[in-house]
């Protein structure tokens, strides 16, 4: 396929649809050079957004833990995300918003004078882990780890987390892997280069506490759908030595959504029952 920066359509940018390669920002954009950038990466399925609501709540709320305010309310991301879909003639779609500090009169670490941008775009991408999906990914053990809260504010959707995600997920993919598993500073099993992680033993479902990465909404989600079921759901620590025993193992996110884990290094997983009705579940509630 075409680049992104060469695909067709339109693109919502600062309160107007501009056509998709003429959305571009000035190469001094503070978020270039210092990372000022937070996002969402959303779904719609049969022309809704699935959370979307609660998407541009978090969009406001990282934005705020970068130390800058969003310049459009929650309704009005509401109202655009809409519009990118329509003007684009999309129903099942990735929606990308996205929050800047651009170029403005600071050009050094402090950027309290630069305005603030935000554009919305929207474009048909299919599974994220492709044949994975339905197979059971592969995954590597990252070498890097998930920050400390106190270093950085890791409850954020920011650009600058993702950096450790982007080298971990090539090095895993040279190895033929689909992601990688992070540990935290602390060592313990955090979540996946974009996903969350969770984990079955003795028809009980086993989730790190998310104390040092995002709360995925997908997360929550599902938590909620295995709380339905009855199913004892233990959000906790977990050691790296724990994988072992673990009999089923699968990852969410919007990309994610659902996708089963057979193998993380000589850990490997069944691509079970539980793995399958949570993916198949989910897929049906996102769709209703």
């Amino acid at each position: 396929m075409a680049g992104y920066d060469e695909l067709d359509g339109l693109i919502w940018m600062n309160g107007k649809m501009v056509p998709w390669r003429d959305a571009n920002v000035h190469i001094l954009s503070h978020a270039m050079h210092y990372a000022s950038s937070v996002f969402e990466g959303e779904r719609a399925y049969n022309g809704k957004i699935f959370k979307s609501r609660e998407h541009s709540e978090r969009l406001h709320f990282s934005a705020g833990e970068l130390d800058f305010q969003i310049p459009y309310t929650v309704d009005e991301i509401e109202a655009a995300k809409q519009e990118v879909l329509t003007g684009n003639g999309l129903t099942d779609a990735y929606v990308r918003a996205v929050a800047w500090r651009g170029a403005g009169e600071d050009m050094g670490v402090a950027s309290a004078r630069n305005p603030v941008h935000l554009a919305i775009a929207s474009w048909e991408w299919g599974s994220y882990y492709g044949d994975a999906k339905y197979k059971g990914a592969k995954l590597d053990i990252a070498k890097w780890k998930r920050p400390s809260p106190e270093t950085i504010p890791v409850h954020a959707k920011a650009a600058g987390l993702y950096m450790i995600c982007t080298t971990s997920k090539h090095a895993a993919e040279a190895k033929g892997c689909s992601d990688a598993l992070f540990m935290d500073y602390r060592g313990y099993v955090a979540e996946a280069t974009g996903a969350n992680i969770f984990f079955v033993k003795d028809g009980e479902v086993h989730t790190p506490k998310p104390d040092a990465f995002l709360n995925g909404l997908t997360r929550q989600t599902v938590i909620g759908m295995l709380k339905e079921r009855q199913v004892k759901v233990h959000e906790r620590v977990i050691m790296p030595e724990e994988l072992e025993s673990f009999e089923q193992c699968w990852l969410t996110g919007t990309a994610a959504e659902v996708t089963p884990v057979g193998q993380i290094t000589d850990y490997n997983f069944e691509v079970g029952a539980m793995t399958r009705d949570i993916a198949e579940s989910y897929e049906k509630l996102v769709r209703a």
